[in-house]
C-alpha cells in the first residue's frame, strides 16, 4: 500500500514538479491549492503526510494545522514556504509541525526529509499504546492485553485495530481497510468486516469506533 501525501501549494508549477517527482518515487500525492481544499481532502481521503505551504489563499496553512491538531488528528506535517523568520519557524513548531523546509529546496531534500519522517513516525514508534481501561496493544506482536492477560483476537481483527491506530480521530475508507486486512487473491467480505468492528467495539466501546455511511468509518480517541 503505497503511503498518501497531502500536497498544500498554490503555486501550480511547483505543485504539479513535487507530485510528479513523489510520485516517481512511490509515493501517492494528492493536491489541493488553498486551506478549504485541503481540508476536504483530510476528510474524504486517508492520508499518512502532510506538505504544507504556509501563504496559501482561502486558510493559511498555520491555520489549517491548528484546526486539525485541536481536533486531535495526529498525522504528520512539514511546513514548505519562503516564510524564513525565527518568529514564523517557532510558530510552525508550536502548532505541531514535524519539520520546516525553506523555498527554494531541492527535490532530493525533500524526500530525504519525507522518508525520515516516515521513519521517525511509523518505524520507530513506541511498542505498545495504551488504550484505558487496562487495555495495551503491542504494535510490533499484534497483541492486545488487558490488565496483562492477552485478548483473544483474530489477525484481521488485530490488522483493524492496528490500522486504526495508526490513524486516530480520520476516516479510514473501505477500501483502505480491504487493502489492509484482505491479500489479493482473497475476497473481501462486508459482512466478516461487521464482525470484526463488532468485537473491537464489544472491547474498547460503541463510542471510539464511528461509522461513516457508505464510507469507511473513524477511530475516536477523545
Amino acid at each position: 500500500m503505497r503511503p498518501t501525501l497531502l500536497l498544500l501549494e498554490d503555486d501550480l508549477q511547483l505543485s504539479d514538479t513535487v507530485k510528479q517527482f513523489l510520485e516517481l518515487k512511490g509515493y501517492r500525492v494528492l493536491v489541493a491549492y488553498d486551506g478549504l481544499g485541503a481540508e476536504e481532502v483530510v476528510y474524504e481521503e486517508q492520508v499518512d503526510l502532510m506538505l504544507l505551504d504556509v501563504k496559501v489563499p482561502q486558510m493559511s496553512g498555520f491555520e489549517f494545522l491548528k484546526r486539525l491538531r485541536d481536533q486531535g488528528v495526529k498525522t504528520p506535517a512539514v511546513f514548505i514556504t519562503s516564510l524564513n523568520s525565527v518568529e514564523d519557524v517557532a510558530k510552525g513548531f508550536s502548532l505541531g509541525c514535524d519539520d520546516y523546509i525553506r523555498k527554494p529546496f531541492a527535490l532530493k531534500e525533500l524526500l530525504v526529509r519525507v522518508e525520515s519522517l516516515f521513519k521517525r513516525s511509523y518505524g520507530t514508534q513506541e511498542d505498545t499504546i495504551t488504550l484505558g481501561d487496562g487495555l495495551v496493544f503491542d504494535i510490533k506482536e499484534l497483541l492486545l492485553t488487558q490488565h496483562g492477560k492477552r485478548i483473544a483476537l483474530k489477525t484481521k481483527e488485530l490488522k483493524l485495530l492496528s490500522l486504526f491506530l495508526q490513524h486516530p480521530n480520520q476516516r479510514v475508507d473501505y477500501s483502505t481497510i480491504h487493502e489492509a486486512l484482505w491479500s489479493y487473491d482473497e475476497e473481501p467480505s462486508a459482512g466478516s468486516l461487521r464482525t470484526y468492528i463488532k468485537r473491537l467495539r464489544s472491547i474498547l466501546g460503541k463510542e471510539h469506533i464511528e461509522t461513516i455511511k457508505n464510507m469507511g468509518y473513524r477511530f475516536v480517541t477523545q
